[in-house]
């Protein structure tokens, strides 16, 4: 499968989900990385008018879980988040932020990722770590 036809399935995923209703969409995906993007708006504001810590959560958790499901070899297991941190660096008030996952360590029974979240000027949002476990269906 070609790189566009990986995000059309990908995408095709979001349906009914938390990824549909903060318009999360993977962007681009790489040899070891996957990249999504998330519009900055009031759907996702915190009450001073900028983006919400938990929605930028959301987005790093989506992307560096997915990416563990899309790089996995064995298409027989699941994959869980189990611990997310975060350091917000930066606010953003309007447009969009892309997430990118890149591995740290990709092991048997465990993946941790890097979350870089940045704005439309590729400046760090925000950075994140993810440990997601890998089991069996």
């Amino acid at each position: 499968m070609n790189k566009e036809e990986t995000l059309q399935r990908l995408n095709s995923m979001n349906k009914n989900t938390l990824m549909e209703t903060l318009n999360i969409e993977f962007v681009a995906v790489g040899d070891d990385s996957l990249t999504a993007k998330m519009p900055v708006n009031s759907n996702v504001h915190q009450p001073f008018g900028i983006l919400h810590g938990g929605a930028t959560a959301a987005i790093a958790e989506t992307v560096g879980s997915v990416a563990s499901f899309l790089f996995l070899k064995d298409k027989e297991k699941v994959v869980k988040g189990i611990e997310l941190t975060i350091n917000h660096l930066k606010s953003v008030k309007e447009g969009f932020v892309f997430a990118t996952a890149k591995p740290i360590h990709k092991g048997r029974t465990t993946h941790l990722w890097e979350v870089k979240v940045t704005n439309e000027k590729d400046e760090l949002i925000s950075i994140c770590k993810l440990t997601n476990i890998i089991l069996d269906k």
